[in-house]
């Protein structure tokens, strides 16, 4: 209880000194936010749209007696409701006109049907091949048409396959040529094309992967990246307090009262972790308000901000049981806490969160731990994804807490 109150109390002292407050949590807001007015014109729909191209189609089929008039089926099909977002057609009578509409851009895509386009279904040894002329500044556009098309064409195999096996029957009597279109006929209306029956393309959304923000995808790391940095500057600055009061004098007045030196030091212990976790909530909660930041599931991210609290405390304790006083402090805070917090966040802080400019090296620091902790989470990771990572941190935990506070321990023995 004692060991409580004491931790309390240094909690009161640390959120009442400006420069700490400012540190913990006014600056990793600040950035976030002067990158959040940055990339504030990239909104959740910008996403790519896929615009109508105008399409010259020029029919030059004459017909056949056998399977009808096929290039303006094929015309029909082109012209359907559900195409009409992708295609504005116009249809032309020359194909050189249609060739010229392209030429001064007044066509994204030109399309040819020749002039023996139903004939070729009736001769199985005859190839058909429809023109098809693009602007070559387009890309996207001409694809697409490109691609209907052929799903169209292959649709209308299955009439040259009845034409073909029709043809056979009729040469060996036992089928009247006058009954082949008839067959084409009945064929068509069964497997009768339709673009609102059968979408050329598909749009959808993956069912696993949440919905996200361009803009909160580029803001939300760097939001994270400032909220680990900052922690680990909050547990050692927090530590270092044990360091400030030794030269106060405060530190020795209570080792003189009756209360254990491992009650007292266990009530400086809890207020570091106790400051940091307070830190990683206020700002987790502050993000997902003022920049609408999701942090992914609940608890992931609770298991995530536990761990990087207790390394962060951790930490810092480490680092103070190695100063002599408060005057080392400032050089090995800001000297080494900014290489380790640097290194282990570089992909946020070169603009690639999910790569590996350095390979495993940032794992060589609890930081980097972190980063790949609570990037996993803001992706949606569940708990067994992150746990790895947890664990990781835990143990380096561990590691950093017993050789910190037997080293403080044996100095004011």
């Amino acid at each position: 209880m004692k060991s409580l109150t004491i931790a309390l109390n240094d909690m009161r002292r640390s959120f009442r000194n400006t420069f700490a407050l400012l540190f913990m949590f006014v600056i990793p807001l600040l950035v976030t936010g002067m990158f959040f007015v940055m990339f504030g014109n990239i909104k959740d729909n910008d996403a790519p749209t896929l615009t109508a191209i105008k399409v010259a189609l020029v029919n030059l089929d004459s017909g056949n007696a056998q399977t009808g008039q096929l290039g303006q089926t094929l015309v029909d099909a082109l012209q359907s409701e559900g195409l009409k977002d992708l295609m504005e057609i116009t249809l032309v009578e020359d194909a050189a006109a249609a060739r010229e509409m392209v030429d001064a851009q007044q066509a994204g895509v030109a399309i040819i049907i020749p002039e023996n386009f139903s004939d070729s279904f009736s001769d199985t040894a005859a190839k058909i091949e429809i023109e098809f002329i693009q602007d070559p500044t387009l890309t996207l556009g001409p694809q697409v048409v490109r691609s209907v098309v052929n799903q169209v064409l292959d649709g209308y195999a299955g009439i040259k396959i009845t034409v073909a096996e029709s043809l056979k029957m009729a040469e060996s009597g036992t089928l009247h040529y006058e009954e082949i279109n008839r067959i084409v006929d009945e064929y068509m209306s069964v497997t009768e094309f339709s673009s609102d029956k059968t979408p050329m393309i598909d749009l959808r959304t993956p069912a696993t992967l949440p919905e996200r923000s361009p803009m909160l995808a580029l803001v939300g790391p760097i939001m994270a990246g400032m909220m680990i940095f900052y922690a680990f500057f909050t547990g050692a600055n927090s530590a270092n307090s044990i360091l400030r009061e030794d030269e106060e004098g405060t530190l020795q007045r209570m080792l003189t009262t009756p209360t254990a030196q491992t009650e007292i030091m266990r009530g400086k212990i809890y207020s570091v972790g106790l400051t940091v976790i307070v830190q990683i909530t206020v700002l987790m909660l502050a993000a997902r308000l003022i920049f609408g930041i999701q942090w992914g599931l609940l608890t992931s991210a609770g298991l995530s901000a536990l761990a990087i609290a207790v390394a962060a405390s951790t930490f810092g304790i480490l680092l103070v049981s190695f100063l002599k006083n408060t005057k080392q402090s400032g050089v090995i805070f800001g000297g080494l806490l900014t290489v380790t917090g640097m290194l282990g966040m570089v992909n946020i802080f070169t603009g690639n969160p999910q790569g590996a400019p350095l390979g495993i090296v940032p794992l060589f620091t609890p930081q980097g731990w972190a980063t790949r902790a609570i990037l996993a989470t803001m992706d949606g990771a569940a708990v067994e994804t992150i746990l790895p990572f947890a664990l990781v941190m835990f143990a380096m935990s561990i590691l950093f807490f017993v050789v910190g506070v037997a080293r403080l321990k044996s100095r004011f023995a």
